[in-house]
């Protein structure tokens, strides 16, 4: 359910200024759900629809860009924009537009490699940098550090935390769990992935696919003697939309 203003909105006025498409399918699981979706003004709701219509672009971008798949080990980075730490993160290097900085990683993602949760970053700056743009995407962001969920951005903490949701809405990050993984492949205990709607998933390194495909590949890399299943666990994490959305609307 969605309300606007403290007031129940009428979603059938409001349904016919959305896009059609993925921005569509997104509008009806909020105003269909069973969780209650409040927002100061309609600004908030559209943002909060285009920047999860980006998440999902942005992960369909980064599917085709040829970034690789690797332990923290063995990342890999392009140096002219980015410094590997001893960590195996990915450190903005001083000077360089941070804008550049992740449109790299889509331009000339073979010469980049990491695991799945830090995929999972890069596409949330993808995202904001498809809405906010160069000039101020550079003034909010910094001196980014990319490394799973320890060193976000104060304006991306939330995504690092999975919560329980009353519904699964498409551009929700998801994850599914390997609970008996063979301790060779650790990077395997279970895969964070974004929810592309229509039940399927973006995960790095084994692309846009179904939930059964992915259960079935986590189920392949399972101990000896496993007996239980990977699984998607019924949380998501989300950003703080209402926050990223004053930093595009800051006045008003």
């Amino acid at each position: 359910m969605i309300y606007i203003g403290g007031y129940m909105a009428d979603t059938e006025a409001l349904r016919l200024q959305i896009p059609r498409g993925i921005e569509r399918l997104i509008f009806d699981k909020l105003a269909n759900g069973a969780g209650r979706y409040s927002y100061a003004n309609e600004e908030e709701l559209y943002f909060e629809i285009r920047l999860r219509a980006e998440i999902i672009n942005a992960a369909r971008e980064q599917s085709r860009s040829g970034l690789r798949f690797s332990t923290f080990r063995d990342a890999r980075v392009n140096p002219a924009y980015w410094e590997k730490t001893r960590e195996g993160g990915f450190l903005l290097k001083r000077g360089v537009s941070a804008a550049v900085a992740i449109t790299d990683i889509f331009r000339n993602g073979p010469m980049y490699a990491t695991e799945c949760a830090t995929a999972i970053v890069i596409i949330y700056y993808k995202a904001l940098l498809n809405i906010y743009k160069p000039g101020l995407f550079d003034r909010v962001f910094t001196n980014i550090e990319l490394m799973n969920w320890h060193y976000l951005d104060r304006n991306l903490r939330e995504i690092g935390d999975m919560v329980r949701a009353a519904d699964f809405i498409p551009g929700d990050r998801r994850y599914f769990m390997n609970p008996d993984v063979n301790p060779l492949t650790p990077e395997l205990q279970g895969e964070n992935v974004i929810d592309m709607s229509g039940g399927y998933y973006y995960g790095h390194d084994l692309g846009i696919t179904s939930a059964s495909e992915i259960i079935k590949f986590l189920n392949e890399n399972r101990k000896e003697g496993a007996t239980r299943s990977a699984y998607l666990m019924d949380l998501v994490g989300r950003p703080n939309f209402k926050r990223l959305g004053n930093i595009y609307f800051p006045n008003r």
